[in-house]
């Protein structure tokens, strides 16, 4: 990783923890979790497996132009991808992902990367859809909530950008030979010479990962696999959330989902420390939750998204035989190579 991403990410974090702490009397936010009954948490991890089932299901979709998997390959990778995103900074579990399915089915990284990019790209859209649907909702929490008040235009100008760019990914996958030209243009003005056949390269793998774009009837999948991926995850909430004194609508938990998962689009220390808690705790807290109950909610449901499916993570590793010195050196290696 460059040095630079770490420490960035690192900052992140500390700000947001700063945020997320201020003001709260600690030993109440451990007796609210120690309170806790424990049981929902069966049921909430149970869910949240079958919503990384969904997401194996939308990633098979989208390698099928490259690769035809079986669910049973595919699950073992998305969760060493966890796992390299819950314990290293930078989302280098996406990498992780491509690497592997370079060395056991010859899919070139770059395409892999595409699908991948396809996923976030998806994910970004159907979470700023949650935020869009409860918009009414949230215009009545802005009066003393912090940063709630500015989400309606930050969900804005991210539902252009998100949008936008699946716009540009559809248009590359529709029309193909037109983006690769105009590409090969744009590489030959401003690249030098030895520099052009490898971003060249690069360029025609990424265009064909998203060929599983190029028809409506795939497209509209991706896009349903997507939403039942996020609605899932939001009945993750609500099985934790039962675990507690307090209750909510599960549109308000939709709201949460979109809000704490956009944030943690932002660099952040490994396991998205911070960026994930802060705006969890802020927006129960703008619902009239306590803000130590709040925050003793919102550190065991991270718990909850975070432990479990790290661990599935770190047991396919180790039966793959991976090594963590070797997998994080080619990554870094595969990263000086795309860029």
């Amino acid at each position: 990783m460059k040095r630079w991403v770490f420490w960035v990410g690192i900052a992140i974090s500390v700000l947001f923890l700063y945020w997320a702490l201020q003001g709260l009397h600690l030993p109440e936010v451990w007796r609210s979790i120690q309170g806790a009954n424990l049981i929902w948490l069966i049921p909430a991890v149970l869910v949240y497996f079958v919503d990384v089932i969904f997401r194996s299901l939308r990633w098979q979709i989208l390698l099928r132009p490259a690769v035809r998997l079986d669910l049973k390959k595919v699950f073992p990778v998305i969760s060493i991808g966890y796992l390299g995103n819950n314990i290293f900074p930078a989302r280098a579990g996406e990498l992780l992902r491509a690497i592997l399915l370079k060395r056991r089915h010859q899919v070139p990284i770059a395409t892999t990367l595409a699908t991948i990019l396809v996923e976030r790209i998806f994910d970004g859209v159907t979470m700023l859809g949650f935020i869009f649907f409860n918009l009414s909702a949230l215009s009545g929490l802005s009066a003393d909530s912090g940063f709630i008040g500015s989400i309606q235009s930050l969900a804005f100008w991210g539902a252009l950008a998100f949008i936008g760019a699946l716009v540009v990914l559809i248009l590359a996958a529709i029309f193909p030979a037109q983006v690769a030209r105009f590409s090969s243009i744009v590489i030959h003005t401003i690249l030098p010479k030895k520099l052009r056949d490898p971003a060249a390269n690069i360029i025609n793998r990424f265009i064909s990962g998203l060929d599983s774009l190029r028809t409506p009837r795939e497209a509209i999948l991706v896009l349903l696999a997507s939403f039942a991926v996020w609605l899932l995850e939001t009945m993750t909430y609500w099985f934790v959330m039962q675990a507690f004194p307090f209750s909510v609508s599960l549109f308000a938990l939709m709201l949460m989902n979109g809000i704490v998962n956009l944030s943690t689009t932002l660099p952040s220390a490994p396991g998205y420390i911070g960026v994930f808690d802060a705006p969890g705790i802020a927006l129960l807290s703008a619902y009239g939750i306590p803000a130590e109950t709040a925050a003793g909610y919102t550190i065991l449901l991270h718990i909850t998204l975070w432990l479990p499916i790290t661990l599935v993570g770190a047991y396919f590793f180790t039966r793959e035989g991976l090594n963590w010195s070797r997998e994080m050196e080619q990554a870094r290696e595969e990263r000086k190579e795309i860029h």
